[in-house]
């Protein structure tokens, strides 16, 4: 990723595209994306079974921004459904509608973002597992580009009890509901409290993007916002 643009995850009060010196708007993957890809890598070669040797850090500072005060307005967890591919994903709150990409681990075994020349799709980890069956889905997603807002930009405004529907290929639609939305710092990350399973057994997604502020020194995002939502309904 270091000879691709690194995308500008500025923070939230920072106007996507805004000038931050010149010469460098393709080098900006940055340290948040090195961490939020250490811990998909991590998580993801224990989902796959393929022995390893590392452990992420232990001391995870987690800030949950959108933690309800209890679980009882929130709906039950529905039976999870067979495996299928994503082919969309809708959130309806922020207006998103995004066609879905596999995406696979790099030759450093990273999770490869989605396309940096797609701003719009969402890539899903395909070597996981597929959203609306039992574990945790993950998906990626820019939050912007040079000029403009991309996918994920508005997805910490996200809410407990909003929904995330995921089209998939064998027609039908699994509906999720926002649970937890958590921004993890890079300097104390910890990917399996970031994408591990909050339940056992549910049918559980992960939307995940870089946030916090822009460190013009380092020139990458201080931390990653993750989305969390678990299976609650289905439909045609």
């Amino acid at each position: 990723m270091s000879d691709r643009r690194t995308e500008r995850f500025a923070d939230q009060g920072d106007a996507p595209g805004r000038d931050r010196g010149s010469g460098s708007g393709r080098l900006l993957t940055g340290v948040a994306w090195a961490v939020l890809l250490l811990g998909l890598w991590l998580w993801g070669r224990e989902l796959t079974d393929v022995p390893h040797g590392l452990t992420a850090p232990t001391a995870g500072d987690v800030a949950g921004i959108g933690r309800p005060p209890g679980s009882a307005d929130l709906p039950p967890a529905v039976k999870p459904l067979k495996g299928a591919r994503p082919q969309r994903v809708d959130i309806p709150d922020l207006g998103v509608q995004a066609p879905v990409v596999a995406r696979g681990l790099d030759a450093r075994g990273a999770l490869e973002p989605p396309p940096f020349d797609q701003p719009g799709v969402v890539g899903w980890y395909a070597a996981g597992v597929k959203p609306g069956a039992a574990g945790t889905a993950l998906m990626v997603g820019h939050v912007d580009t040079e000029t403009r807002p991309a996918v994920f930009y508005k997805i910490s405004a996200l809410k407990p009890g909003e929904t995330v529907r995921v089209v998939r290929d064998d027609g039908r639609v699994a509906e999720f509901t926002v649970d937890d939305v958590q921004v993890i710092t890079r300097d104390d990350f910890d990917a399996h409290r970031a994408y591990g399973p909050r339940e056992p057994g549910r049918a559980e997604l992960r939307l995940i993007t870089c946030g916090g502020t822009f460190d013009r020194t380092s020139r990458s995002y201080t931390a990653n916002v993750v989305v969390s939502a678990y299976l609650t309904g289905t439909g045609p």
